[in-house]
């Protein structure tokens, strides 16, 4: 590799020899001269177990030094068989604190430096993450399968390849009897067997220790779609490549995990097709998170075509700086236009939920203040939420949207507008926050993780935005402190309680609890367990799009208390998961969309979380939460970290496994809720100002006239 492609931290090559592997990993020079101290490790993806890795100086090329990085997996086969997933990171040194980060691939078909364990029938391998990253695991036997070139005709594919069974090329007992690729579809179960036809791979046999059996993994073919259409149908299929193979005198065959497309090769393809006097759409890509190759078919409308057109290019025109360019001039002209001192402007987690303080505040309003002319500002995914609540809406980032917000008297929102925007001087920007702060903000944050920025524009950006604000609730004293010094807050703040919780302590009656069951079609007769975790800075999908693993065990917990309870999930708003829930009807309910999650308090018995400052809320109702905290030293030492000792101080208990949460659960069943002298100084310290009256607090300071 020259050095013009080279990459810091990106991996040039990784080979395996006598069960040892060998990473090349450049480095800038200025990088390794400033730091202090750096060294490689593999960390389990759950866990603490870290496994230091040999590094020394290979070469010098132009801006970077290539660094041999090394680990032998026979030295560390107990903690390798014992933890499945192993992340490899550069640690260093800066400022006297250690930094974790990872390192990237190059996407090559990594899987090929696998290494066997014959007599336990697994795998060790290092693989390319969704991120983009380099990481080890230990598998059971598997199969893999690689798209390195598709072509898409009018009406066929043409594809070529390779596949990768590790067993077959580490030993002399396999002897090949077929490989052909099966084609899958997402309506039926139909299977479709497309033959295929050997490739000749010197490169892949140059390539991986001159294993000779790797001449023959390459293959290459057709699938001929044309007969496969059906009228009124939207298809995508799926591909794997099954292998036949004999062993031992017995005939097995084995199939791969889903055949991914090379990751050089991901842009899309589609073709306009006539078939029996009919038009289809014939797209081929990878799928976004995965890389697994998709082919799509679908009726072609030419209609509908124009708008899906017309409609990408106004997205892509809405995201641009040109448009925000022009918003931001569109601001500045607009608001010399006569103000609008009695129009409020409302908005919830970036226009997606009707909730929260702002809801709080603006039903308070109606009921005592209805002169105000008040509007929701709506994410254009929300709209029919707000039609069928009948609440006044404008769609966000609309013409009608950039006329009322330029001349609004007020603002009211409970997370950060986008900082294009700019605040007339005539508006009023009253900031609910939305929530207690455990968990570091803003410019006491010492690290940012999050994708799309870094730590030096992350506060810049948030403490630009915070300077547009006039006045923020506070829910306490304690969160006074700590707003103004992590948000440079210095104009006028309110220390009222958060009017969401007004809900709370005015609505807690069983008359209410039992119509909010009823209307979200929850059972009446059994308890509820409320699992309402946050999201985590580092693990994300792109910029907004957060990913969550479910660590909590649902099977465990099915099986422990289905007879008594049920779990309703509320993951946060950024958070992208869909999660699978097939299994678990009528005992799991996910209600992460549900639109205001103060309802999911009041019908709760049991609030499960681990650092989302929805503790400090669902304690009003002084009822038992469980700290479900898997990933506390990583998450308090790497991500956020905490402004007080929340191991210590937590009202209530905290738990690691399924089984410890699983013992809480019970224990608390036998003896009740009792609160202890930790709860009630929690109470007093956090609590004392939510009384039923915040909203009022909040109106009669902002609203005066």
């Amino acid at each position: 590799m020259s050095a013009n492609e080279l990459s810091n931290k990106r991996i040039t090559n990784i080979s395996v020899l006598n069960n040892s592997y060998v990473i090349h990993v450049p480095l800038h020079n200025d990088y390794v001269n400033k730091s202090e101290i750096y060294y490689f490790a593999l960390t389990h993806r759950y866990g603490e177990e870290l496994i230091e890795c040999s590094s020394s100086i290979q070469s010098k090329q132009g801006d970077y030094t290539i660094i041999n990085v090394s680990f032998s997996f026979e030295d560390n086969i107990e903690l390798f068989l014992k933890n499945e997933i192993w992340d490899l990171n550069l640690f260093k040194e800066k400022n006297d604190e250690l930094l974790k980060l990872r390192v990237e691939s190059n996407y090559d078909n990594l899987r090929f430096n696998t290494i066997i364990l014959e007599e336990k029938e697994k795998i060790f391998y290092p693989f390319t993450t969704k991120e983009g990253n380099v990481s080890f695991r230990i598998n059971e036997y598997q199969m893999f399968g690689t798209f390195e070139e598709v072509y898409l005709e009018t009406n066929k594919l043409i594809f070529s390849g390779n596949y990768n069974y590790p067993p077959l090329f580490h030993s002399h007992e396999y002897v090949v009897k077929d490989v052909k690729v099966i084609v899958t579809n997402n309506i039926d179960e139909q299977e479709i067997e497309v033959s295929i036809q050997q490739n000749l791979r010197d490169d892949l046999y140059d390539k991986y220790n001159g294993n000779e059996m790797l001449k023959y993994a390459g293959f290459k073919g057709e699938f001929n779609f044309l007969p496969y259409v059906i009228l009124n149908q939207n298809k995508y299929y799926k591909f794997y490549v099954e292998l036949t193979y004999e062993k031992d005198g017995a005939i097995h065959s084995i199939r791969s995990t889903r055949v991914r497309i090379d990751h050089f090769a991901n842009s899309a393809q589609k073709k306009i097709v006539n078939y029996n006097e009919r038009k289809f759409k014939v797209k081929v890509k990878p799928t976004k998170k995965s890389k697994y190759l998709s082919l799509q078919i679908s009726d072609y409308k030419i209609k509908k075509e124009v708008f899906r057109k017309l409609k990408s290019g106004w997205i892509r025109l809405r995201r641009s700086n040109a448009l925000q360019e022009l918003y931001k001039y569109a601001f500045v002209v607009l608001g010399k236009l006569p103000v609008k001192q009695n129009l409020i402007m409302f908005e919830s987690f970036l226009g997606k939920q009707y909730s929260d303080s702002p809801r709080a505040i603006y039903e308070y309003l109606l009921q005592h203040k209805p002169s105000y002319e008040m509007y929701w500002s709506v994410d254009r995914r929300q709209l029919k939420f707000f039609e069928d609540k009948n609440v006044k809406y404008v769609r966000r980032f609309s013409i009608k949207w950039l006329f009322l917000m330029a001349r609004a008297g007020y603002w009211v929102s409970n997370s950060r507008l986008p900082l294009w925007i700019p605040k007339p001087k005539h508006t009023k920007y009253l900031q609910t926050w939305h929530g207690t702060p455990l968990k570091r903000l803003a410019a006491d944050m010492d690290e940012v993780h999050m994708p799309g920025t870094n730590t030096i524009k992350y506060k810049q950006n948030f403490l630009k935005e915070s300077s547009k604000w006039d006045y923020l609730v506070s829910p306490n004293a304690y969160s006074t402190e700590i707003f103004k010094r992590a948000f440079q807050f210095d104009k006028q703040m309110i220390e009222s309680g958060y009017p969401r919780n007004d809900f709370l302590i005015n609505s807690n009656n069983s008359e209410t609890i039992s119509k909010i069951k009823k209307s979200i079609n929850l059972p009446g007769d059994k308890k509820v367990i409320l699992y309402a975790p946050t999201w985590r800075d580092n693990q994300f999908y792109a910029r907004g799009k957060y990913k969550f693993n479910l660590e909590l065990d649902l099977e465990r917990l099915k099986q422990e208390f289905e007879d008594e309870y049920i779990i309703v999930l509320r993951l946060h708003y950024l958070v992208a998961e869909n999660l699978d829930l097939s299994g678990f009807e009528g005992f799991v309910y996910d209600l992460s969309h549900h639109e205001d999650i103060r309802e999911l308090y009041l019908i709760s018995d049991l609030l499960i979380t681990d650092y989302s400052s929805v503790f400090f809320d669902y304690a009003n109702l002084k009822r038992p939460i469980l700290f479900y905290v898997y990933d506390i030293e990583d998450y308090r030492d790497n991500l956020r970290g905490f402004y007080f000792d929340f191991e210590e101080k937590a009202p209530g208990p905290l738990v690691r496994t399924t089984e410890e949460a699983i013992s809480a659960i019970k224990e608390i069943d036998y003896n009740g809720f009792k609160p202890s002298e930790t709860t009630d100084a929690f109470y007093k310290k956090f609590c004392y100002l939510e009384d039923g009256h915040a909203s009022k607090r909040v109106v009669e300071k902002v609203f005066q006239k």
